[in-house]
C-alpha cells in the first residue's frame, strides 16, 4: 500500500542531529539566495520599512498563503515573504554573505555557530524574554549560546518509536523500555512476513545515532563544551547492542519506505517502527487504535529514555535593511501572536505548538498517542548541541556504522570520532 499525501514540511529536518550545519562562511558565490524560478513574494501593504522574510517551501498545503496572511497583519513594516523553493540551507549561506540579505528567515534548530560568531545574526534574548519559560527548555537549548537566544521557535516536531498494539499482544510481549527489552520484543514478534522493528532502509544508522549516545545517559558535548560527550563505555556498550539487535533477526532492515514514511507501519511490514509525529494522523486513520508510542528505550543502567525533537526557528539577520524593525516583527510574530502560532502548528500537518500554553489548545494533541508524544517533549527531549557539526555526525556515524556492520572495537571506534569532535570544537572556538 502506498500512503499518499504532501511530503509534510519538516519530516527532513533531521530532528536531534539537526538541519545541516554546514559553516554559512563557505556557501560563497554570486547566487543570492533567492529562487530564480518557482519562488513567490508576498506580504503586508502596512507602512513604515520594507523588510523581507524567507521560508523554505513547505509540504504541506495552505502553508504558503497562511505565513503571507500573518505578514499581510503586520502594520507596522511591510514585509515581503520570499517562499524559497530548493536547497534551502546553501541559499541562507550564500545571501547572508551578500548585499541582498534577507531580513528575517527561518533555519533548523535556530542558526549554526559559523553564523552567531561571524556576526551574521542578531541576539533575540530580549524579544523572547516575556515568554522565555513558555517555550521547553529542550527546544530552546540548541537556540541557545553563551546564555543569549538567537532564534525564536517556530512549532515542534518529534520522533518516537511506534509499535502496533495487536502485534505485541499476539506474541505476549510489553512495549519496551530499556534496549536489552526492544531486543527480546522485537525477535519474539518477527516473523517470516513481519520484521520486529524498522528504523530505515539503512537499518536505522542514520535516524537513531544521536539516540545512541542520548539513551545510554550520555551527551554529543561534554559539560565543558571542549570536547565529546559521548566516548564512554556506556555508549559503547549501546552500539553492541544494536550489533546484537542487528545479529538477533529482529531488526528489519528494508521495507517498501524509508523510516520517515507511514507505508512499512501501516501495511503491517513492522511491528515497531521509529517514526515522525507527522505521520499520526494517517496512523489514526488506518490502524484506529491498533497502535501506540514510545520514546526511544533506555540504554544500560544509567540510560533514560528519550525523544529527538527539533524546531525551525525565527533568525535575524544582523546587518539587514533594518535590524531594530526586523526584531520588533518577530516578536509579534512569534511572542506576542498567539493565534496564529496555534494556527501555524495546527491547521497545516501535525505538529506541536512551540508554547507550553498552547498545545492545550491544539484539540488534536489532546487524546490518545497524540496525548502521550506531547508528554515526552519536555522531559525527554534533545536536540543538537551548537557544537555538533556535520563532520562530527558523520564521524559518529561511522563509528556506529563500524561497529554493527563489522564487529569493530566499539571503544575504539568512538575515541577516534572523539578525535574529530575535538578538532572540529577548536575549529568553532578558537
Amino acid at each position: 500500500m502506498s500512503i499518499p499525501g504532501p511530503v509534510p514540511r519538516r519530516r527532513f529536518l533531521a530532528l536531534g542531529g539537526g538541519l545541516a550545519a554546514a559553516a554559512a562562511l563557505t556557501a560563497c558565490g554570486s547566487n543570492t539566495g533567492r529562487p530564480s524560478s518557482g519562488g513567490a513574494s508576498g506580504g503586508s501593504s502596512g507602512g513604515g520599512p520594507t523588510l523581507t522574510q524567507w521560508y523554505h517551501q513547505y509540504g504541506e498545503d495552505g502553508v504558503e498563503d497562511a505565513v503571507k496572511r500573518y505578514a499581510a497583519a503586520y502594520d507596522k513594516a511591510k514585509i515581503e515573504v520570499v517562499w524559497n523553493v530548493g536547497d534551502y540551507e546553501k541559499a541562507v549561506g550564500a545571501a547572508l554573505l551578500t548585499q541582498k540579505k534577507p531580513d528575517v528567515f527561518e533555519y533548523g534548530n535556530g542558526p549554526t555557530l559559523d553564523m552567531i560568531s561571524a556576526n551574521q545574526v542578531l541576539d533575540l534574548t530580549e524579544q523572547i524574554s516575556s515568554a522565555k519559560d513558555d517555550f521547553p527548555a529542550s527546544v530552546l537549548a540548541p537556540m541557545t549560546w553563551k546564555d543569549k537566544v538567537w532564534a525564536v521557535p517556530q512549532t515542534i516536531d518529534m520522533q518516537m518509536l511506534y509499535y502496533r498494539k495487536s502485534m505485541l499482544s499476539k506474541a505476549g510481549q510489553q512495549p519496551p523500555q530499556t534496549f536489552d527489552e526492544l531486543i527480546s520484543v522485537a525477535k519474539a514478534v518477527a516473523t517470516k512476513s513481519v520484521g520486529g522493528f524498522f528504523a530505515g532502509n539503512d537499518s536505522g544508522f542514520g535516524v537513531l545515532a544521536n539516540l545512541m549516545i542520548w539513551s545510554a545517559g550520555a551527551e554529543q558535548i561534554n559539560s565543558s563544551n571542549d570536547g565529546p560527550g559521548f566516548v564512554t563505555s556506556a555508549v559503547a556498550a549501546g552500539l553492541e547492542q544494536y550489533r546484537a539487535l542487528k545479529e538477533s533477526g529482529g531488526l528489519l532492515g528494508s521495507a517498501s519506505g524509508d523510516w520517515s514514511a507511514p507505508d512499512p507501519f501501516v501495511n503491517g511490514e513492522c511491528a515497531m517502527m521509529w517514526n515522525g509525529l507527522w505521520n499520526m494522523p494517517i496512523f489514526t486513520s488506518e490502524l484506529k487504535d491498533d497502535f501506540g508510542v514510545i520514546p526511544f528505550p533506555k540504554i544500560g543502567s544509567g540510560g533514560r529514555q528519550a525523544v529527538p525533537i527539533g524546531a525551525f526557528a525565527s533568525c535575524v539577520t544582523a546587518q539587514g535593511t533594518n535590524p531594530d524593525a526586523a526584531k520588533e516583527f518577530v516578536r509579534w510574530l512569534w511572542v506576542d501572536n498567539t493565534a496564529d502560532q496555534l494556527d501555524f502548528s495546527t491547521k497545516y500537518g501535525f505538529h506541536i505548538p512551540a508554547r507550553k500554553s498552547l498545545v492545550a489548545k491544539a484539540t488534536n494533541l489532546t487524546q490518545g498517542p497524540a496525548k502521550d508524544a506531547v508528554s515526552f517533549v519536555e522531559p525527554l527531549g534533545h536536540g543538537p548541541s551548537q557544537l555538533w557539526t556535520p563532520a562530527t555526525s558523520d564521524a559518529f556515524l561511522a563509528a556506529f556504522s563500524n561497529v554493527v556492520l563489522k564487529g569493530a572495537d566499539a571503544q575504539k571506534q568512538l575515541a577516534s570520532a572523539g578525535e574529530t569532535c575535538t578538532k572540529e570544537i577548536k575549529r568553532l572556538t578558537s
